[in-house]
């Protein structure tokens, strides 16, 4: 199963518009502040939990710290998404079929009535 603190980062809006940023390209800190409107120290605090988790990585680059994601935990979720992804797949086709049979069934009533 993936890791309980993969699910508790990715559950803060903002820190999954940090992640959305980041699968762009690596950014600076400032960078991060300016695009998601927050703070400064709110955003340092969103990337510490997103970096704790493992979701990012950070490198200095001069007096700028650089943010990157790390794909492997989005692997590891990825893969943990799997089969419920199938499950849904399946399901869908199923319903895919049953409308396909209902609208060349003349008794089935019009989307008009």
């Amino acid at each position: 199963m993936a890791d309980a603190s993969l699910w508790t980062a990715l559950a803060d809006p903002h820190r999954r518009a940090i992640v959305a940023l980041l699968l762009e390209r690596p950014r600076p800190v400032g960078e991060i502040v300016e695009a998601c409107g927050l703070s400064q120290p709110s955003t340092s605090k969103h990337l510490k939990v997103l970096r704790d988790a493992g979701l990012v990585r950070v490198r200095q680059d001069a007096q700028r710290r650089v943010y990157a994601l790390d794909p492997a935990p989005i692997a590891a979720l990825d893969a943990w998404l799997a089969p419920y992804r199938a499950l849904w797949n399946s399901s869908l086709d199923a319903l895919g079929r049953r409308l396909d049979e209902t609208s060349d069934d003349p008794q089935a009533p019009s989307p008009k009535d």
